[in-house]
């Protein structure tokens, strides 16, 4: 399969990712928040430095977990709204009780 390359917004969605997982980690080491993520430290180290511009999502919630990050807090700092508002099926609908309903 091949893949096609990442537009340049994905690469800054990419690096945004990284640095924010990288803030959240603190003083913590790579190896300990890796590990307790259940994901390599090379994977991770590939994350925060935006190398991996589009990680798992199971491997990012996982980090989020270890690191304190809510997933609606990440995506509302990778993800940001346009200034026209929600377009497509790639932004986040209304929220119903908890949980973010896609649309």
């Amino acid at each position: 399969m091949v893949r096609l390359p990442l537009s340049p917004d994905e690469l800054e969605r990419g690096r945004r990712l990284g640095a924010l997982l990288r803030s959240a980690r603190g003083d913590r080491s790579i190896l300990d928040v890796a590990l307790a993520a259940g994901i390599s430290p090379e994977t991770l180290r590939k994350v925060e430095t935006g190398r991996i511009a589009t990680p798992s999502f199971a491997s990012i919630a996982a980090v989020a977990g270890v690191v304190g990050l809510s997933l609606d807090a990440l995506w509302a700092e990778v993800h940001p709204p346009s200034p026209e508002g929600p377009t497509g099926g790639d932004a986040p609908g209304p929220r119903v009780g908890a949980a973010r309903v896609w649309s």
